[in-house]
């Protein structure tokens, strides 16, 4: 498999026409790394309230496994942040292809070492650990893509891997339903089927075994390395680079800021819908229940009237969780559609707003499962949309020896502020609206973080438009 050169494309034809068999199995290949990569994100995010449930012996309701689930999820963060800085630098100067396949190794085995966690604190060992592989995987992909195929297939190309992920997130999703399934019906031991969930995330590690000699580096970086032109020193070399010239820096600080507002958005905010869900949902059942003659008022209290309203909470928020998902898949199709037609800095004002207004409805009227099936549907579309806009612009700021460090110093950043956006949630879910009655703490601490927003929108005044430009170099 030879990387074709460009004299034989077309630049006027579809652009799925000027991919060959090459192009297509890079896609595939990083496309599915960033798959199994948001399968680990989506599998952490359903199993976190039952592991540390199970490992803390608390009712998942209890305000200490919910706290410490915010906690669990900003050690995670972290661990992503870190391994973004750290195998971005090193993609640059060791290869992207090389890099990916490390990461792609890091992030399933600690995975996989979850399921043997046996309290909260090595639970998160294993959390920051595979972080650190995860993090590590979003801007080796897009660069190796990015730099592969050809110009006028670029932005379509690095839209569908995102796309993509959003099946990743799907087949998370069925994993837990199915899992609920064999843990209610008996199958698997009951509060134990979490642990089945991070042994799936294993399977990632298989991928390296087919793919790693065939996936070569793209031909712009192997020239870098040919003429020694490659980042040369420490590990964080590449960043003395970004930082060092004006024009790389300008647009470092404000990919920066762009991809934090969305990540802070999607990991402070919108990943604890579920968390909502299963405190609206509960009352709802319960209330239908009831009304119906199954449950009393005492008898909803007891550890019998919580089993039989389980599997309708679970199955409600398997529901909610998927239409999600396909509003995601919506949201980013039309966010590269409008990328690549009314250009960059539009499509992410047009995200950006979608995201203000339908986060803080969401979170302000979510009051049951059908009207919050519609609801998670227009938040994934929303939520999601920039996350296409990642995947596009942020390759399209840097140069070719310093596109990996730049683009996953740009999209990890968002990880440090969104644990520290999980951290802040969490104090105004205790500290300020911790007097109020349970759904209300939820509510009101995600309203209030929907000032974020404002960050990604006031950054586009800065923001320069790359759309239909080459890819910037030196």
């Amino acid at each position: 498999m030879n990387q074709p050169g460009t004299s034989d494309i077309d630049p006027n034809a579809p652009w799925y026409k000027q991919l060959n068999g090459y192009h297509w199995f890079v896609i595939i290949v990083a496309s599915a790394a960033w798959f199994f990569d948001c399968l680990d994100q989506r599998l952490f995010s359903l199993a976190r309230i039952p592991a540390l449930s199970s490992l803390m012996n608390l009712p998942p309701s209890a305000p200490a496994v919910q706290n410490f689930g915010k906690e669990v999820t900003a050690w995670f963060l972290i661990g992503w942040g870190v391994g973004g800085m750290i195998f971005g630098a090193l993609g640059d100067r060791y290869g992207r292809a090389r890099m990916l396949t490390v990461t792609i190794l890091i992030y399933s085995t600690f995975t996989g070492l979850s399921f043997f966690s046996r309290t909260p604190i090595d639970f998160t060992v294993a959390r920051f650990l595979t972080g650190v592989g995860v993090g590590g995987v979003f801007g080796l992909a897009v660069a190796l893509i990015a730099e592969t195929v050809p110009s006028g297939a670029r932005a379509q190309s690095l839209g569908l891997l995102q796309i993509l992920s959003t099946i990743g997130n799907i087949t998370a999703g069925l994993c837990k339903g199915l899992i609920d399934s064999l843990e209610n019906g008996g199958t698997l031991e009951k509060g134990n089927g979490w642990r089945w969930m991070f042994l799936i995330g294993a399977v990632p590690a298989l991928m390296v075994i087919f793919t790693g000699r065939k996936l070569k580096e793209p031909a712009s970086w192997l020239a870098l390395k040919e003429q020694g032109l490659l980042p040369k020193g420490g590990i964080f070399a590449p960043y003395a680079g970004l930082i060092g010239d004006a024009r790389w820096r300008r647009n470092l600080i404000i990919g920066a800021l762009i991809a934090s507002t969305g990540v802070v958005g999607l990991w402070a905010i919108g990943e604890y819908a579920p968390d909502l869900q299963k405190s609206v949902f509960t009352a709802h059942y319960t209330r239908e229940l009831t009304a119906a003659g199954k449950l009393t008022a005492e008898t909803a209290l007891t550890d019998a009237g919580k089993a039989m309203v389980k599997p309708f909470v679970d199955t409600a928020i398997f529901w909610a969780y998927l239409w999600n998902m396909i509003g995601a898949g919506v949201g980013m199709t039309i966010f590269t559609r409008l990328a690549g037609g009314m250009g960059r800095r539009g499509a992410f004002f047009l995200g950006f707003m979608a995201t203000l207004v339908i986060t803080f409805v969401v979170y302000w009227k979510l009051e049951s499962p059908p009207g919050a099936y519609a609801m998670m549907f227009m938040l994934g579309a929303a939520q999601l949309s920039v996350f296409a806009g990642f995947a596009i612009y942020l390759p399209e700021l840097f140069p070719s020896r310093l596109r990996s460090t730049g683009t996953s110093f740009c999209y990890n950043l968002g990880r440090f502020a969104a644990a520290a956006g999980s951290f802040f949630s969490a104090t105004l879910s205790q500290k300020v609206y911790g007097h109020l009655p349970v759904p209300l703490p939820y509510r009101y601490s995600a309203m209030t973080m929907c000032v974020i927003f404002l960050v990604g929108l006031v950054t586009l005044i800065w923001a320069p438009e790359t759309k239909g430009k080459p890819l910037p170099e030196d």
